[in-house]
């Protein structure tokens, strides 16, 4: 029987896979999960000598209601785009090995997940002869990396939000230069924040999420998340693999909680994770989190590394369903709470670790800088100002029996300016990025209220004339 999908604060019947990834966000207001985590403890072995590609279809044929004659060439399709044949390759760097996640079309990370996503919902869609209107709000990579994953289809139309001036330059040139008629860009006057409140009262509104169609591509898609999932798998077994290791740790650069979530569910399937290092920029919320126990909302801060400048991370709540028993009311009430009050505490023993798996700490912009120097002047190895992140905390919790794979979230010719603040040269570059200098842009400025994305939405639909 097919993985079904239940949500984090229990009010929906459980769905299967294809619905799930059409729901986004549960009716309910919280997020889909499966029922169960397959341990995979004795696939380990068989599966640590296969491709990328090979090792995704043997993860993801766990959870989805796909054929396999139809999953092989969804993925084949999927990673075609990478310019490394490894999709992810491993890298050593000194003391530490880097997990480059960022060889996809737009070079970051989200790509892993959401050139797969695209391909996903064209496939549900065509079965179900439906047409679908993405809302998406990003923090810089995710807006581009969806833009690229469903431009040019023909039943589906995406309308992506981004905190106006907050995103770096070449992330916007990104998002804004594609001008298929199917993708709507909106610069919002407020913060990321802003940008996926919106995102969650529009889906909060049965009536419109309904009547429009309305599916999502931010890591609240449960799709993104398994699609993660593999590269800990992946990484995992190259290191252990040249190194002889029986265990490794990963050091997760995060705002959202998404990215580090899918190694969290990857170590409850069996891939032996000593420890996840969460590591986070001025915007702590989550560092302090697992550092004390407290959940509470702080100013968000304009960094280098905007993508995590956050301070709700809304896959946190996967996160507390596990830690609260798997009981969705007790979710719904702690959520409605922090709604509430801008805080929560976690229940932690007097004198236990806040968790035994995630460990946590801050690197500041200071931090982030003295990481790109040391990494290019010791090794002539770039970290963008994301993954140098990831490194500098990672590197706090280095230990000689479990390596530690730090993942490289986005290419650092997408963040010029901290590279150079960094080392002094503007060597950041890439000819993808190169290449957008020139071209047109469009987008479209709105105030950072639900009602005034609501209308747009429903304006450029309606006058679709479909």
């Amino acid at each position: 029987m097919s993985m079904r999908y239940v949500s984090t604060r229990g009010g929906v019947e459980p769905v299967g896979f294809s619905d799930a990834v059409m729901m986004g966000l549960a009716r309910d207001g919280g997020l889909l999960l499966p029922e169960t985590i397959p341990d995979v403890a004795g696939r380990l072995g068989a599966w640590s000598t296969l491709s990328y590609q090979e090792l995704a279809v043997e993860v993801m044929r766990l959870f989805v209601d796909i054929p396999d004659e139809d999953l092989e060439p969804l993925v084949r399709t999927s990673y075609a785009t990478f310019r490394a044949p490894e999709i992810t390759p491993v890298v050593g760097v000194g003391d530490i090995h880097i997990l480059e996640l960022f060889h996809g079309p737009t070079l970051a990370f989200k790509d892993v997940a959401l050139q797969f996503l695209g391909n996903l919902f064209e496939y549900i869609l065509e079965g179900r002869d439906q047409d679908l209107n993405i809302l998406a709000a990003t923090s810089g990579d995710t807006g581009s990396a969806a833009i690229y994953g469903v431009r040019g289809r023909e039943r589906i139309r995406i309308f992506v939000m981004h905190p106006k001036g907050r995103v770096s330059p070449l992330q916007e040139r990104q998002m804004t230069s594609v001008t298929d008629a199917n993708v709507h860009n909106l610069a919002l006057e407020g913060t990321f924040d802003d940008c996926q409140s919106i995102m969650k009262n529009l889906f909060g509104d049965l009536n419109f999420k309904d009547r429009y169609a309305l599916g999502s591509v931010n890591s609240i898609n449960w799709a993104r998340v398994l699609a993660q999932v593999v590269y800990y798998f992946y990484g995992a077994f190259r290191v252990m693999d040249a190194t002889g290791a029986d265990r490794v740790r990963f050091a997760v650069p995060t705002g959202n909680f998404g990215d580090i979530f899918a190694g969290y569910v990857a170590a409850r399937m069996g891939l032996p994770i000593g420890q996840l290092v969460l590591a986070t920029n001025e915007n702590n919320i989550l560092a302090r989190c697992f550092c004390e126990g407290d959940y509470s909302l702080g100013e968000v801060h304009a960094t280098l590394s905007p993508s995590m400048d956050i301070q709700v991370a809304s896959n946190f709540e996967r996160y507390l369903y596990y830690r609260l028993g798997e009981s969705g009311p007790t979710v719904r009430t702690l959520m409605s709470a922090f709604a509430a009050t801008g805080s929560v505490r976690l229940p932690v023993s007097e004198g236990a670790a806040v968790d035994d798996l995630i460990v946590a700490g801050m690197g500041d912009t200071e931090a982030t800088l003295a990481t790109i120097r040391d990494l290019h002047e010791k090794h002539g190895y770039l970290l963008d100002p994301h993954s140098a992140v990831g490194v500098s905390v990672g590197r706090r919790f280095l230990n000689d029996d479990e390596p530690m794979i730090c993942l490289a979230t986005a290419h650092p010719a997408k963040f010029p300016a901290a590279i150079k603040q960094a080392t002094g040269e503007d060597i950041a570059r890439h000819e993808v990025l190169d290449a957008l200098a020139d071209l047109p842009t469009q987008s479209e400025v709105l105030p950072a209220e639900s009602d005034a994305v609501r209308d747009f939405v429903a304006t450029r639909i309606d006058n679709s004339g479909e």
